[in-house]
C-alpha cells in the first residue's frame, strides 16, 4: 500500500473529513501533505502523527513518557526496517522476529492500541497479501499456520474490532 494510501485509510479511519492532498518526492516516493497553516510535512510517521493530534486521539500516541518512547521506536521500525524490505528471507526474518516480540504481548506496546500498531500493520499488509495470493486455497490453512501469519492474525486481527 502507497504511503499516500495510507494516510487517507488513516484520515477515514480517524474520523478527519477528506481534504488533505498528498504528494510524493524523491526515489523512494516519501510522502509531503502541505497544510493549510504552515509548512509542508514530509514522512509517513510525521504526517500520521499530525493527523492523529489534528483528531484529537492522541492516546494513539502512547499515554506514559514510555510507552511514547516505544510508539515512535516502533514508528522508525516501520520505515526503517519494514519499509526497506522486499525479499523473501528479509521479510521471513522480520516477521520472526516481530512475533518473538508480541509473544507476551497484545499490542506493540503492551495492552495499549498506538499508532505504532496501525502503521505496522498497514506496512505489513502487502507481504501478508502477496503471500496469501502465491498459495493455493487448499494449501491456506497450512500458511495460517505458518509462524509469520498466526501472531500476525491474532494481534492484528482486525483493525476495525479494536480501533477507536
Amino acid at each position: 500500500m502507497a504511503a499516500a494510501a495510507e494516510l487517507s485509510l488513516l484520515e477515514k479511519s480517524l474520523g478527519l473529513s477528506k481534504g488533505n492532498k498528498y504528494s510524493a518526492q524523491g526515489e523512494r516516493q516519501i510522502p509531503v501533505l502541505q497544510t493549510n497553516n504552515g509548512p509542508s510535512l514530509t514522512g509517513l510517521t510525521t504526517i500520521a502523527a499530525h493527523l492523529v493530534k489534528q483528531a484529537n486521539k492522541e492516546y494513539l500516541l502512547g499515554s506514559t513518557a514510555e510507552e511514547k518512547a516505544i510508539v515512535q521506536q516502533w514508528l522508525e521500525y516501520r520505515v526503517t526496517q519494514v519499509d526497506g524490505h522486499s525479499s523473501k528471507n528479509d521479510i521471513h526474518t522480520l516477521l520472526k522476529d516481530l512475533n518473538s516480540y508480541l509473544e507476551d504481548k497484545v499490542y506493540l506496546t503492551g495492552y495499549n492500541f498506538t499508532l505504532a500498531d496501525i502503521l505496522l500493520y498497514y506496512g505489513l499488509h502487502r507481504f501478508i497479501i502477496r503471500k496469501l495470493k502465491h498459495t493455493e486455497v487448499g494449501n491456506e490453512p497450512n500458511i495460517i499456520q505458518g509462524t509469520e501469519i498466526k501472531e500476525l492474525r491474532f494481534k492484528h486481527k482486525c483493525l476495525a474490532q479494536t480501533y477507536l
